[in-house]
């Protein structure tokens, strides 16, 4: 065991500190952070360098003195990879490329992200995701030094992959046949990810029809959302306390105290400073997100950086335009607690805020109550007439609303329902005004 341990990547990280930036997290909790993200990668981290600045430099981003320092580290601690707790510029890229030298591995905290998604990919949607999001990353840097992005969800190496580069034209350089060869295969993946966006939507309205709400787990990754979903579903997904382990969404049936039932779905997990090519690759995957009656905002109670953690989350949300859906706020790890009263959050807007333990499956029935609850708020009092001719309406209104009277007219059933939000354009003629 001790072999494969020594087999492990090292590497220094890198942070700076810009005077008058307001980051989520202070300095030392974002290279914490990082810390996690490369062990999540195998990589070991042996020194942390942090620098105090007024400004990105605009060549080095932390200024050439920093850099020697990090040179000299280099040679005598034998470590070959940097990385950098921010995302650099190409420009940046190349020039401490050619600082370091060329057996020195330079990664970025988005690189490192991307790298973490290629290893955990394990369906085709998500590895076309991840391809697209490495192949719109590194085109803006793309240079002779592809080493550090050579695990791809697609199989394929970076210039070649399965179709080759092709042949190079009259007085075409390689880097213009290889940045060619990108940006086709960039345009094919998008049009496998909008098939795939196609059929999700198309399950979406299946789903829609069958009249049973849906609830999206969200939050910061390793906050335990898959566990939840497996507490209340009584399910197996997989878990690991591990950032990012899992990326598909995964839904399951919960049934509510009442009977009803709901699907739950978990979603791939967001972190601060989530590249945003990352967040356009997935972006068929969130629009699942988009389309829940109901949020769960899954948060790890006893991480003390907890409230940025939150911040950062609905940060993500508002950029991929998730609609003003209600959410209830889930204090998770209730059992790690480590004080006795959980911060107020209340400019949120949360419609309740819950305590749980996912792993000793306690405050889980007080969960279930909170969702129901919420659900029902959303159905409208409605009054129909539905004609006699049309009992397969009738039908449907018993499976998907709540009805709360009904009776049989010459003019037809007059049903008192209260109406999921999604069926009421479907039911709009019969509705008595």
């Amino acid at each position: 065991m001790q072999e494969v341990e020594n087999q492990r990547e090292t590497a220094i990280i890198v942070g700076a500190n810009v005077k008058g930036s307001r980051p989520l997290l202070n300095l030392e909790d974002s290279m914490d952070e990082l810390v996690l993200l490369a062990d999540t990668a195998g990589i070991d981290i042996v020194e942390r360098v942090t620098q105090a600045v007024s400004h990105i430099d605009p060549s080095t981003f932390i200024g050439s003195g920093k850099v020697k320092e990090i040179i000299e580290m280099l040679k005598e601690s034998k470590v070959k990879t940097v990385i950098f707790d921010e995302e650099l510029s190409p420009r940046h890229q190349r020039e401490l490329n050619k600082q370091f030298g060329q057996d020195v591995k330079l990664l970025d905290r988005s690189a490192l992200i991307l790298d973490i998604f290629a290893q955990h990919a394990s369906t085709r949607e998500g590895a076309l995701q991840v391809e697209l999001a490495q192949y719109e990353y590194r085109l803006p840097r793309l240079t002779r030094q592809w080493t550090h992005l050579a695990r791809q969800a697609g199989g394929g190496s970076a210039r070649g992959g399965s179709g080759g580069v092709g042949l190079r034209g009259p007085g075409e350089t390689q880097l213009e046949v290889d940045k060619r060869e990108i940006g086709r295969k960039i345009t094919k993946l998008k049009q496998d990810l909008d098939l795939v966006r196609r059929q999700r939507s198309q399950h979406r309205v299946q789903r829609r029809k069958s009249g049973v709400p849906v609830v999206a787990l969200v939050g910061y990754t390793n906050a335990g959302k898959s566990t939840l979903l497996n507490a209340l579903s009584d399910s197996s997904v997989y878990v690991a306390d591990q950032l990012f382990a899992t990326l598909d969404p995964t839904t399951r049936r919960i049934v509510l105290p009442s009977g009803r039932e709901s699907l739950l779905t978990d979603t791939v997990g967001f972190i601060q400073k989530l590249p945003t090519t990352l967040i356009a690759a997935f972006r068929a995957t969130l629009e699942e997100i988009s389309e829940a009656d109901l949020l769960l905002h899954v948060v790890d109670g006893s991480h003390p950086n907890v409230l940025s953690h939150i911040e950062a989350v609905e940060d993500t949300l508002a950029e991929i335009d998730v609609p003003t859906l209600p959410r209830i706020l889930v204090w998770n790890k209730s059992d790690r607690y480590h004080h006795d009263v959980l911060p107020e959050i209340t400019e949120r807007g949360y419609v309740a805020q819950i305590q749980t333990s996912s792993t000793k499956m306690s405050g889980l029935d007080t969960l279930l109550e909170a969702i129901e609850t919420s659900l029902s708020e959303l159905l409208k009092p409605s009054k129909l007439l539905i004609p006699h001719e049309r009992g397969d309406l009738a039908s449907q209104l018993f499976q998907v609303a709540r009805v709360r009277n009904h009776e049989h007219t010459e003019w037809g059933i007059i049903m008192e329902v209260d109406l999921p939000p999604s069926f009421e354009d479907i039911f709009d003629e019969y509705i008595i005004k």
